[in-house]
């Protein structure tokens, strides 16, 4: 019975703090949308209890943790076709995948339980721009040419682009979520690959330090 409660109490009593924090951060959001976003938080409270999917239980930290954390990567976003690597229970995939109808997201996790909850989502949802796929990321080749592949609390930088350089091809990008400023993982980076950018999150209802790194492969042509 708890859990029925805590998950009428997303849409009631988070409503608002989800609001404020888009509007915080600049990102307009529709009443459907965050209806969707809301919803898609019943939905992980519910299966959280049974299928583990986040370590978070707590809604009132959700909000703030899972989905306005997972948001604050929309204006970062650059292209058409996106990946989540090692999405789990769809972070931050879902919650850009609601906020823009007209981009194209792939959901990777080789977690067979996790991408069940997905199907749900999508489903339920509504979701017709996202395609999940329950498989390693490293062993995953695009139908087509992938412009960033993205990822949250997934691996290290060194790790992550090992695993996705299949992907990241001329062109294409990986946008990589970290706490701290992960200066250690920057300098173990394949020689071939580059910092583009480096951005400062700061999430609404979070004291946390978040940094959003743009990685890419470097040019041939270095005077570009």
């Amino acid at each position: 019975m708890r859990n029925a409660a805590q998950a009428e109490a997303v849409s009631v009593e988070n409503a608002t703090e989800l609001k404020e924090g888009l509007l915080a951060l600049s990102i307009k959001a529709s009443e459907q949308q965050i209806a969707q976003l809301l919803q898609y938080l019943q939905l992980l409270v519910k299966w959280n209890a049974s299928f583990n999917l986040s370590g978070i239980t707590d809604i009132n930290e959700m909000v703030s943790v899972h989905l306005l954390d997972s948001v604050s990567l929309s204006p970062h976003l650059q292209g058409e076709y996106f990946v989540d690597a090692g999405t789990g229970a769809g972070l931050p995939g879902i919650p850009l995948a609601i906020l823009h109808p007209e981009k194209h997201f792939t959901l990777i996790d080789s977690n067979g339980k996790k991408t069940r909850f997905l199907f749900q989502v999508k489903l339920a949802l509504k979701l017709q721009n996202i395609v999940i796929e329950n498989c390693r990321i490293e062993h995953y080749q695009s139908p087509r040419q992938i412009d960033m592949v993205m990822c949250r609390a997934f691996s290290s930088l060194e790790d992550t682009v090992s695993k996705t350089q299949q992907l990241l091809r001329k062109g294409s990008k990986l946008l990589a979520m970290k706490g701290r400023y992960p200066e250690q993982e920057i300098n173990q980076l394949p020689a071939d690959f580059e910092v583009k950018s480096i951005a400062k999150l700061g999430i609404p209802g979070s004291d946390s330090q978040r940094h959003v790194i743009e990685i890419g492969r470097i040019q041939a042509n270095s005077q570009e």
